[in-house]
């Protein structure tokens, strides 16, 4: 492969889109037939939906690499029937670097990037800019080069924006009259006083402080886990790791920070606050909800601030960043070594040099953007100056993704459009090397979008009662309400499968046991759950996990003392 193969794009056997057919997509060929389009299978244990990649993005797949993708996401059981089948996918995305991925590394089901050159013929860009996130991942797969972790930054400068807020529906605060909030349980009765205000949605249902749902639970359940990053702690296993103290909890403490969490959803619950579909409805669905008005409070930037449309902005509601007074809020630092989910290919691809090619232009800025916000020159491009903007239609999209937009001359709703396989290559708050005045990739800083964008009435009360700030980042820092969790090349190492036998076990009682302490009728109710989900967990042996998760809090420990002592 030192003579570089031309990118000739075609089937060696046609690919049935079923996914029988996709099994059958191994084979080891490496080389590519002239002419015809060639069927891609990405598994990504990331991504929302499966099936086509449709819309603008499938459109651009084919355009540029000549491709078509099929997406199969995560479900029970998928990735063990993969794996057993011999096939992961030609492009594999893993949900973490651990786990699951060792364990691919391990029964040789990913390629070695560097073998053959592989890499450096068909990953230049990924091979220039990102040896640090290349380095890592060879450290943890023990010398060998399988992939990168997501997120990559160029400097470890900074840290990125935030995705965990308290977002509070700020109009229906103001008529409450900004009650004081000192700590978490005291959003409970400001969302049972915003229920009285607006006991309605705007799509005529009735409304909830919170709505959630299951897709994104792992080892313990998504929005209980997440919550207590509002106050500096980390998911770590099964438990939580504060990024400023170095203190590792685990989840069943009976005075932890899970079990807080859970207590407070399962108030909300008691209280009628609490969307009873929240365990069996999709996230597109609980999104959908807050885009409509439905709940009030949620803890994820990229889901409450879809209720910021232009019609509420101007109708003179908005949802924005209303922290306790007690709140010290996770953010990532900017990582160069990328972080824990990893870009792969899978090893019995008959498309190795084409997988590597899709993911390098993934990785270039072109890539990037055309990733988070759709086709070059429909929904962005640089200025005359060469500078990143939105477009007007681009705009519409962030404001609705409903939108319709032309491709090369066909008009199309954009959300149908959007890469379905989940996952980042640069981190969105990197410099942009391609933008001439030093935009990130990440549109709400951009030059353009703050210079163009209208600022609305509901939108200027809130900024003027946070201190005449301009983002939520800058009046959480403002504030001293920010804990870093550093950037590090750290990952978990791998477990025995005894151990990983264990682990599910205990993984799925506390799913379970969570779920059902939610809902719990009263707190009698609330208290037996927990006690049972306690004494299983153990019984599956929660402690030996405990044991393991605790080594590798002082590896975790080293690493960021090491990135301390540098600084």
């Amino acid at each position: 492969m030192k003579k570089k193969i031309a990118v000739l794009l075609a089937l060696i056997m046609t690919l049935s889109l079923t996914a029988a057919c996709a099994e059958g997509s191994g084979g080891g060929s490496r080389n590519k037939k002239s002419g015809e389009t060639v069927d891609l299978v990405i598994y990504s244990q990331l991504a929302n939906s499966a099936g086509v990649q449709s819309g603008w993005g499938g459109e651009v797949f084919l355009e540029k690499f000549n491709v078509r993708v099929t997406i199969i996401n995560e479900m029970d059981g998928t990735f063990a029937t993969r794996m057993q089948g011999g096939f992961l996918g030609d492009i594999v995305i893993f949900g973490t670097d651990s786990g699951q991925y060792l364990e691919a590394v391990n029964a040789g089901m990913l390629l070695d990037w560097e073998k053959d050159d592989l890499l450096e013929d068909f990953g230049p860009y990924i091979s220039e800019h990102m040896q640090l996130a290349l380095e890592k991942n060879r450290g943890i797969t023990g010398g060998t080069v399988y992939g990168f972790g997501h997120n990559v930054a160029g400097s470890a400068e900074d840290h990125e924006a935030h995705i965990y807020y308290p977002y509070l529906r700020w109009d229906l605060y103001e008529k409450l009259g900004k009650p004081p909030i000192n700590t978490l349980e005291d959003y409970i009765p400001i969302m049972a006083a915003m229920r009285d205000l607006e006991p309605v949605s705007s799509i005529g249902t009735p409304t909830y402080g919170v709505s959630s749902f299951p897709d994104w639970d792992g080892d313990m359940v998504m929005m209980v886990k997440s919550t207590p990053a509002l106050y500096g702690w980390e998911e770590f296993g099964f438990g939580l790791y504060h990024v400023a103290t170095q203190e590792f909890e685990g989840c069943l403490e009976p005075n932890g920070w899970y079990t807080r969490s859970l207590k407070f959803y399962n108030t909300l619950f008691q209280m009628g606050l609490y969307d009873p579909d929240s365990m069996t409805q999709t996230f597109n669905d609980a999104a959908a909800k807050y885009r409509n008005g439905v709940s009030f409070w949620n803890i994820f930037t990229f889901v409450a601030e879809t209720y910021n449309t232009t019609a509420n902005l101007e109708a003179g509601k908005s949802i924005q960043c209303i922290p306790a007074a007690d709140q010290m809020n996770l953010v990532d630092g900017l990582n160069v070594y990328g972080n824990n989910r990893v870009w792969g290919i899978g090893a019995n691809s008959e498309y190795p040099e084409l997988a590597m090619e899709i993911i390098n232009w993934l990785c270039t800025p072109e890539g990037v953007l055309t990733n988070e916000y759709g086709p070059q020159g429909v929904t962005w491009d640089y200025d005359e100056n060469g500078n990143t903007f939105l477009t007007d239609v681009g705009f519409k999209t962030r404001d609705d993704k409903r939108t319709i937009i032309e491709f090369n001359g066909v008009e199309m709703i954009y959300q149908e459009g959007e890469l379905q396989h989940n996952n980042m290559t640069w981190n969105r708050d990197s410099v942009n090397p391609d933008a001439a005045n030093g935009d990130t990739f990440n549109w709400r800083n951009w030059e353009s979008t703050i210079r163009t964008q209208p600022v609305s009435e509901t939108e200027a009360s809130w900024r003027a009662w946070a201190g005449d700030v301009v983002t939520a980042d800058e009046f959480l820092r403002n504030q001293g309400m920010v804990a870093v969790s550093l950037g590090t090349p750290f990952a978990f190492g791998e477990k025995t499968p005894e151990l990983e036998v264990i682990w599910e076990q205990v993984a799925q009682e506390i799913r379970a046991g969570s779920w059902s302490a939610i809902y719990a009728k009263n707190d009698q109710e609330f208290d037996d759950i927990i006690a049972n989900m306690h004494k299983n967990a153990r019984a599956y042996g929660y402690d030996q996990c405990i044991d393991w998760i605790q080594i590798e809090a002082q590896r975790r420990r080293i690493e960021e003392n090491k990135v301390l002592a540098m600084q």
